[in-house]
């Protein structure tokens, strides 16, 4: 009761977003949670146990002042997240591994032989590049090239501009839907729920139980889905200002303006992480319901796995203290706080 009489006076302030600072992704069977240069990946094994590895993860450029730029950060930010997610992917995967068959074998031996002690990482880099040109082929050339079929039919190059972002995030979001749509992802989609509650217990000023994360939202402003979404509406408006009549070059360009695309689509995500102001929270609208695809909600003992991630590089209670003005007594940790059946924003 002493929890929820306290946190009832926290709620009772006026309300303003409160960014922790930490982010993650959900990997299989586990989640990763990165707090600054630290990240903790937490995944349940087949027995039953949760097991932790906690490694430090530096980035590209690290420690270089491009890294502080706004409007250039947000490009290697991306990056940094592409490699640590496909490292983290990687390993909880090692915990789930059929044996592989004879043929297999024996091409990944060859493939180690090539490459020695770099295999793993030339595997990783080459896995990224392809990954990066299909979505490259997929939402930013082929939109163009299905809007330039209608260039007999639409004679005003403003509105097949228009027409080309609507086609781009047509595509975006049926990739979105169909991927939602496999039985295969639900449960990483479980896990990448119980990653965002654990993220909104915290800035809501609650102590990190799995009651206080059940109860929290599954939808969080910071998410990578939300990011996507801002990358196909910026690129629509810069699509649109900025035009060249040769058709190589409107290809070229497309491609060259992906890092300031990836850019400004950080800074928005980052206002967006920092601010409630009612103009942010329109402006993250359409991320937050599509979100509703791309999470679902996470049982007890997936929750019990992303709070071991959390803990593994966060203090919260640290946190709670300096963000809120309270201390948590461990005591408190095992009450059963006073809570609403429905899903706080």
């Amino acid at each position: 009761m002493r929890t929820a009489c306290l946190l009832s006076e926290v709620d009772m302030k006026k309300k303003r977003s409160r960014s922790c600072g930490i982010g993650g992704q959900a990997v299989l069977e586990g989640i990763m949670m990165k707090n600054k240069d630290a990240y903790a990946v937490a995944v349940r094994k087949a027995d039953g146990s949760i097991v932790v590895d906690r490694e430090e993860f530096q980035g590209v450029l690290h420690g270089s002042v491009w890294k502080k730029v706004p409007f250039v950060r947000g490009i290697f930010n991306f990056l940094d997240s592409m490699i640590l997610g496909m490292r983290t992917l990687t390993y909880s995967a090692s915990f789930y591994e059929e044996e592989e068959d004879k043929g297999t074998e024996e091409k990944h031996s060859l493939f180690e032989k090539m490459f020695g002690e770099k295999a793993e990482d030339v595997a990783m880099g080459l896995t990224m590049v392809c990954s990066l040109a299909l979505a490259v082929g997929i939402f930013m050339i082929l939109p163009y090239f299905i809007s330039g079929l209608l260039s007999s039919y639409v004679r005003n190059a403003s509105l097949t501009a228009i027409i080309e972002g609507l086609i781009r995030i047509f595509l975006f979001v049926l990739y979105v839907v169909g991927i939602s749509a496999m039985k295969d992802i639900h449960r990483l989609y479980q896990y990448h729920g119980a990653e965002h509650k654990c993220i909104n217990c915290i800035e809501k000023g609650r102590p990190l139980t799995v009651r206080n994360v059940m109860r929290s939202s599954r939808q969080h402003k910071r998410c990578g889905t939300s990011f996507l979404l801002f990358v196909m509406l910026v690129s629509v408006v810069l699509f649109f200002f900025i035009r060249v009549e040769n058709p190589f070059y409107r290809v070229g360009i497309r491609i060259l303006l992906i890092p300031v695309i990836a850019g400004i689509s950080y800074e928005i995500i980052r206002l967006a992480g920092n601010s409630n102001h009612i103009f942010v929270r329109i402006l993250s609208a359409p991320g937050m319901w599509l979100q509703k695809l791309t999470t679902r909600e996470p049982d007890e003992s997936m929750v019990e796995v992303a709070i071991a991630s959390v803990e593994a590089v966060f203090d919260w209670k640290a946190y709670l203290k300096e963000t809120f003005g309270y201390e948590v007594d461990d005591s408190w940790l095992s009450d059963e706080p006073e809570s609403d059946s429905e899903e706080e924003q």
